[in-house]
């Protein structure tokens, strides 16, 4: 769970969650109410849970699975990595560019 660098609170998994589902790439803390800015090794991290949900597309293409099972699979997946990326989350400070 992502911990604030200034006041060193760690945010709740329902707090995390919503201040994800934001276009702003800065996140206020819920307790001192710094801007924080996720990190870019987090940033990495949260880009390749996202390239699984679409394993099920490439499976599709070597396997011949029913539609059912692969949107299930879809589906499943999809809601995993939504969980997965407030663990995966880690803050700073400074705003940190991917190049």
């Amino acid at each position: 769970m992502p911990t604030c660098e200034n006041c060193h609170n760690t945010w709740s998994w329902k707090q995390t969650m919503k201040k994800m589902f934001t276009l702003d790439p800065g996140m206020n803390c819920p307790y001192c109410g710094e801007r924080q800015y996720q990190t870019r090794k987090s940033k990495n991290k949260a880009g390749f849970l996202n390239a699984f949900v679409f394993l099920p597309i490439f499976l599709n293409i070597f396997f011949d699975i029913p539609a059912a099972i692969l949107i299930s699979l879809f589906l499943v997946l999809t809601s995993l990595v939504i969980s997965l990326h407030p663990v995966v989350m880690h803050l700073s400070n400074k705003e940190e560019y991917s190049f």
